[in-house]
């Protein structure tokens, strides 16, 4: 039995208790898991330091010498001191527990090398607790490097610390040896790109003998790791692209030639006339579209879903049924706002858009149902409500998902089962994708970027103002209203704090109305009703409001061109992406818009870093890159409702950005000659995703 499969708990230094506890805190389960569990940092061991130079202040430090005298004191808490020295000085060492395990290990002839933290007590220099070992020919676990490993609490008291941890690690190695760990890359792979052998690598990564062999190790484990999820959502796209069959749109057809040639309130960006050629042609291509539609805030997606939802409507199936669409929103608000839009543009075509939701009378969802299930329904939005069974379509042809990162895998795979053919797929999202996480994230998708704003938007100015500036800011805020400009203020509501969010909003509200007493201030918050936030909206929108005092209720599905200023308050309560949908609610008219983020002065650094990122860019693509560096992969918007969707031991998307690419072309280049991955000496690849993809449910499934 190979490695991958080897139960743990039949390791020397492990047994059933510890490998339950392995199991349930760190998913480690067999030898090849526990292989993986790699160090989080080392620390250099490869320096002895003479007693005599040892300060209190110094990190920890390595020192080598002989005891000459141990004793017990009594007290309090029973404790073992002993003098240890080295020829230029001396030093107390100390310990608390494990007094006469300690006692055995001792003796007067022996030769040790401590590690610990230098400290003073008493006037006396000391070492607390150090790490000891006798000086003995070197082996693996004297490297010069010494690996420090990520325990939890449970593992403490079960003796599991990272020196035990490393010690199982070594009786994993004693027992298969270097060779007996299986290479997990094809041999052209690990050939061309000079890599080291995976037994090798996994050696050197628990015992490094130096630093560039170390950083040579973990460049092939990472290299490893990133092709893999390639290799699996290339091959995937290369499944769906020739065997996924899919419905034949052959035909722009009648509605978006009339719409294109009556309707269009404006001519489309080329990069909304690139998109839309790109989706016409998978969907007239025989195979199931399945296309991801990046683009900033107000670049238009609305505009190119709509145009893609009128090809599936003007094409019919041989018994001449019309195909229907549907747009899926994660919120009723944004649903609505869709469905506003979408009427409003498709007034003058034959066309039946209907809105569904959670909030939908009974009588309305009724017809509504029955319009879908015969046919008359052309357009559904809507929210979950959609992947209700009693939501039965006619002939599905189309299905857009947007914001898509809120909707789980199997909640979208309900939505397309609703079909006898898989309809074609198109998800959308406002947050741009950093390009490496888009590469593992969404690699087995096709990829279309809206990458220009229409003509005539002008970048939104964006400013940090403190607190203390608040007259300045009142003084700005007026000028803007005498101009005829309409005002947002944003406050954050978050849920372990909402009673103080909502006192703060009602104040700021009042604050509001005291302060431009000759304007009509409106406040929209969750916990009014429906009807009381669509009258405060309505307001707005129509101008009778000047000012708008919200909480984020508004980050998406509001468009109001006439609104010129975004005052975000305690902006540092939120994220780079939130801060730029937020940021995206103004600019949407020809005039020249502002968003002056309010802070506190004290602040983090982190926290200035976000303020100066959005007052010196407005590029989406630029802040996404940027909040992954400064949160991380798992937690930027788009990802941070479920993490990941595959397993990343020891490779950081953040950092690891050029071995992204590099392992992507080294994938494309091995299904090109071979897409199935069918040549003897690529089954290697094949039985290393298997073991993959047990680990990593559904993560070739993305879209």
């Amino acid at each position: 039995m190979d490695i991958v499969h080897r139960n743990i708990k039949y390791l020397a230094g492990v047994g059933p208790k510890r490998a339950d506890v392995l199991a349930s805190d760190m998913n480690v389960v067999s030898y090849d898991d526990m292989l993986q569990l790699y160090p989080y940092k080392y620390v250099d061991r490869s320096h002895l330091y003479a007693i005599n130079e040892l300060r209190s202040d110094m990190p920890y430090v390595q020192i080598k010498g002989r005891f000459y005298s141990l004793t017990t004191v009594e007290g309090r808490q029973q404790r073992m001191v002993a003098q240890f020295t080295d020829g230029t000085g001396s030093i107390e060492i100390v310990w608390f527990k494990g007094l006469n395990y300690i006692k055995g290990q001792i003796n007067s002839t022996d030769e040790y090398i401590l590690f610990g933290k230098p400290s003073v007590f008493g006037q006396k220099l000391t070492m607390t607790h150090p790490e000891m070992e006798k000086v003995v020919a070197a082996t693996m676990e004297t490297s010069p490097l010494q690996p420090f490993y990520n325990t939890s609490e449970r593992m403490k008291n079960m003796g599991l610390n990272s020196k035990a941890i490393h010690k199982i690690v070594r009786n994993i190695f004693v027992e298969v040896g270097v060779s007996g760990i299986e290479e997990t890359l094809p041999e052209s792979i690990v050939r061309k790109c000079n890599l080291m052998r995976r037994g090798e690598a996994i050696c050197q990564i628990h015992f490094p003998q130096n630093t560039p062999a170390l950083e040579n190790a973990r460049y092939r484990m990472k290299f490893e790791e990133l092709f893999y999820i390639q290799l699996s959502l290339l091959k995937n796209r290369n499944v769906n692209r020739t065997k996924s069959s899919g419905i034949v749109f052959g035909k722009a057809g009648a509605y978006l030639n009339q719409f294109y040639k009556e309707c269009l309130p404006f001519e489309p960006t080329n990069a909304q006339k690139r998109v839309v050629k790109e989706m016409m042609a998978d969907m007239s291509s025989g195979r199931q579209m399945n296309r991801l539609l990046q683009g900033d805030v107000g670049s238009g997606k609305t505009l190119v879903a709509l145009m893609v939802m009128l090809i599936a409507i003007g094409n019919s199936r041989a018994d001449g049924a019309r195909y229907q669409a549907c747009i899926m929103a994660p919120t009723e608000i944004l649903a609505a706002q869709h469905y506003e839009n979408l009427t409003g543009m498709l007034k003058q075509l034959d066309v039946r858009v209907e809105l569904l939701t959670g909030s939908t009378k009974k009588k309305a969802r009724t017809e509504i149902l029955k319009g879908l299930q015969e046919g008359g329904v052309d357009i559904v939005v809507g929210t979950h409500a959609l992947l209700e069974d009693t939501v039965v379509f006619n002939n599905l042809g189309l299905a857009v998902v947007d914001e898509q990162h809120r909707f789980g895998v199997a909640q979208r795979a309900r939505l397309w089962a609703k079909a006898s053919v898989p309809p074609h797929i198109l998800v959308m999202t406002a947050t741009p994708i950093p390009r490496t996480l888009a590469m593992t994230v969404y690699g087995d998708l096709d990829v279309s970027v809206i990458d220009e704003l229409p003509p005539g938007r002008k970048p939104v100015q964006t400013e940090h103002y403190f607190h203390n500036s608040r007259n300045s800011l009142n003084r700005f805020i007026r000028e803007q209203l005498q101009q005829g400009r309409q005002c947002y203020v944003v406050y954050p509501l978050i849920e372990e704090s909402e009673r103080m969010d909502f006192k703060n909003l009602t104040e700021g509200f009042e604050y509001m109305k005291e302060a431009f007493k000759e304007y009509d201030v409106c406040m929209v918050h969750g916990r009014m009703s429906s009807d009381e936030k669509d009258e405060a909206m309505r307001r707005f929108v129509s101008g009778e409001s000047h000012i708008m005092v919200a909480t984020t209720v508004i980050e998406v599905g509001v468009n109001v061109p006439n609104a010129s200023v975004m005052i975000i308050e305690s902006a540092e309560r939120f994220g780079l992406s939130q801060l730029h949908q937020l940021r995206g609610r103004v600019g949407r008219g020809a005039d020249q818009s502002y968003c002056i983020l309010m802070t506190d002065f004290k602040l983090s650094q982190e926290t200035r870093k976000r303020m100066e990122v959005m007052v010196g860019t407005t590029d989406g693509f630029e802040i996404a890159e940027a909040d992954m560096r400064l949160r991380g992969p798992g937690n930027i918007e788009g990802t941070q409702q479920s993490g990941l969707p595959f397993t990343l031991h020891i490779s950081d998307l953040v950092k690891d950005g050029p071995i992204v690419t590099y392992t992507r072309e080294k994938a494309m280049e091995l299904l090109a000659a071979d897409p199935l991955l069918q040549m003897p000496e690529n089954a290697v690849a094949v039985r290393r995703m298997s073991d993959i993809a047990k680990e990593n449910v559904n993560w070739s499934r993305i879209s």
